[in-house]
């Protein structure tokens, strides 16, 4: 595992294990939002795929009673395409994440476990992530037709006599799930990349996480 000894560190000053790191994290990162931030790339993986909310295991048992519950497989459809739609606006929060580590920030990362960069990505981006992701979230609820699903799921369920009463923000809802997508793939490329030699596809990432 990388970092257990000193020698590969003797063989490569501190600013090829910077530019290695900050390599690899690249790579990584722009797979994870390519593949994430593409149509099905939440919908059709059983991984990281949004279900409802919880608050709608009633409705759906509710709905379902009276032949109606096809409208909220819709509705869930529709909030992945919005996780789907809003992915892409991490990039360039990873990029500037990526450039600004310090040394002391890469060798730490460089030494850690193996989801040691996606937990660094975490403290330093989330809430700034998730400010990115919300208004694209939300226009794209609207533009895969979620809200008007959401309306009409609401509209009929309420139409219930005694149905008990649901609140649900989707669009908070969507960015959580949206971002604990990309945050689960991005552990797994850094693991990868970090045990794979298939995955080191650039000269600095084979001599720095070479063995």
């Amino acid at each position: 595992k990388l970092g257990e000894t000193d020698t590969q560190e003797q063989l490569l000053g501190n600013d090829e294990v910077v530019a290695g790191l900050k390599d690899a994290l690249k790579v990584g990162t722009e797979t994870v939002v390519g593949n994430l931030g593409t149509t099905d790339g939440f919908n059709l993986d059983s991984q990281i795929h949004i279900p409802l909310p919880e608050q709608f295991d009633q409705v759906k048992s509710i709905l379902g009673r009276i032949g109606m519950d096809s409208m909220l497989t819709d509705l869930e459809l529709g909030l992945n395409r919005a996780a789907e739609l809003a992915t892409p606006k991490a990039k360039s929060l990873f990029l500037s994440a990526i450039n600004d580590m310090t040394l002391d920030d890469a060798m730490a990362i460089y030494k850690g476990a193996d989801d040691a960069a996606t937990q660094y990505f975490k403290s330093k981006m989330a809430a700034p992530l998730a400010l990115e992701m919300k208004p694209v979230v939300d226009e794209s609820l609207a533009e895969v037709g979620a809200v008007k699903m959401y309306d009409d799921v609401m509209k009929s369920y309420e139409s219930v006599p005694f149905a008990p009463a649901v609140d649900a923000d989707l669009s908070d809802y969507v960015v959580e799930k949206g971002m604990d997508g990309i945050f689960y793939y991005l552990a797994k490329e850094e693991a990868a990349i970090r045990q794979d030699p298939l995955k080191r596809t650039t000269d600095i990432l084979k001599k720095v996480f070479g063995n």
